[in-house]
């Protein structure tokens, strides 16, 4: 927690509390005509010590189950449980030291367990408002997050949508492939229809990018095998393409053009710069609790996701934007001349 929030929390405490003690003081001189005793002293610091740490722990409990990430209709009974065990704690402490050192003259007359019910009443009257500004404090402010990473996400896709775009449907890209298609309408005609469904499929879903935060493996791998279809037009046996899915993968949700943009940057950065050519493997898995895609490619890691294309960090901020902090992408050299991007998404267990 940063320390202001914490200053800030404990402020809003004791300051409640205080408020609390204030009342009863200002009853006891006003209303009821009395003097303020140090007994009546010692007795209103038992609601203000008992109240302060046992709704302290209350909230230490409560961010440690995770009830604020809980909806209302699954967090009220929870919450109403919590805030009948922390009135009786709270009562227990106060009504045990009254007793044990005579400190309740005035209420004598009544056994224990009448002691502890009318003092569980009274800490209910104060800690119900408490457990209700704590929890809708923190769901505003969960939506106000919620709102800024929304605005997030929406500024870094309209940050990319250009840059991205231009990688994606670049015209080096469609001017090859129309020249490659060219040079098959005499060769191979039927090659030539595929070439061009396969080019139509690839910018129909470019165009498509922007409409949708997430789209299924499988259209995904299927626009790429459409690019590198394309692609291998102009390489030849220069492009070696490899595949090692788990089909149980393929309704997985992932950034829309994201596998495309980083089989194209294997491509252009590793396989264009082979005199040889050589390999591209898009491998598809589940590890741990993550989805796990990982593109190999031959060649050398040299920056380009560090400046121009999607680059590390942009790459990283849409994937915690749409999946949380736990996804997660990285990039580096492997020994063999080979090049290794790896996205991380975290599956969604209501899945």
């Amino acid at each position: 927690m940063p320390k202001n929030s914490s200053r800030y929390y404990w402020w809003c405490q004791i300051s409640g509390w205080g408020l609390v003690v204030l009342m009863f003081i200002l009853l006891q001189f006003l209303i009821y005509e009395k003097t303020v005793t140090g007994l009546f002293v010692a007795q209103q610091a038992l609601i203000f010590f008992p109240g302060i740490i046992t709704t302290h722990l209350f909230r230490q409990f409560i961010r440690r189950s995770n009830w604020l990430l809980l909806p209302i209709e699954k967090a009220f009974p929870k919450f109403l449980l919590g805030v009948i065990i922390v009135c009786v704690v709270a009562a227990l402490f106060r009504v045990g030291i009254i007793d044990a050192f005579d400190l309740g003259s005035s209420i004598k007359k009544y056994d224990f367990s009448s002691q502890l019910i009318f003092a569980s009443l009274e800490y209910l009257f104060f800690i119900v408002p408490w457990v209700l500004i704590y929890y809708f404090y923190h769901y505003i402010e969960k939506s106000r997050r919620q709102q800024l990473d929304t605005l997030k996400l929406e500024s870094l896709v309209k940050e990319l949508e250009l840059k991205t775009i231009k990688s994606h449907i670049n015209p080096h890209f469609i001017f090859n492939s129309l020249n490659s298609i060219r040079a098959l309408i005499d060769e191979n005609p039927g090659r030539a229809r595929t070439a061009i469904t396969e080019l139509s499929n690839i910018l129909r879903s470019s165009m498509q990018t922007e409409k949708q935060e997430t789209v299924s493996f499988e259209k995904e791998l299927n626009i790429v095998k459409d690019y590198l279809a394309l692609e291998h037009i102009r390489f030849e046996d220069r492009l070696k393409v490899e595949y090692e899915i788990d089909s149980e993968t393929l309704n997985q949700p992932i950034p829309p053009m994201m596998l495309q943009t980083l089989v194209e940057n294997a491509i252009k950065h590793g396989i264009s710069k082979q005199l040889n050519g050589g390999i591209v493997k898009i491998i598809s898995d589940f590890k741990d609790n993550y989805h796990e895609l990982v593109i190999r490619n031959t060649g050398h890691l040299n920056g380009s996701f560090n400046g121009d294309g999607f680059g590390l960090i942009s790459t990283k901020n849409r994937l915690q934007l749409l999946f949380g902090q736990k996804a997660n992408f990285n990039i580096r050299e492997l020994k063999g001349d080979t090049v290794e991007a790896t996205v991380l998404i975290p599956i969604d267990p209501a899945k």
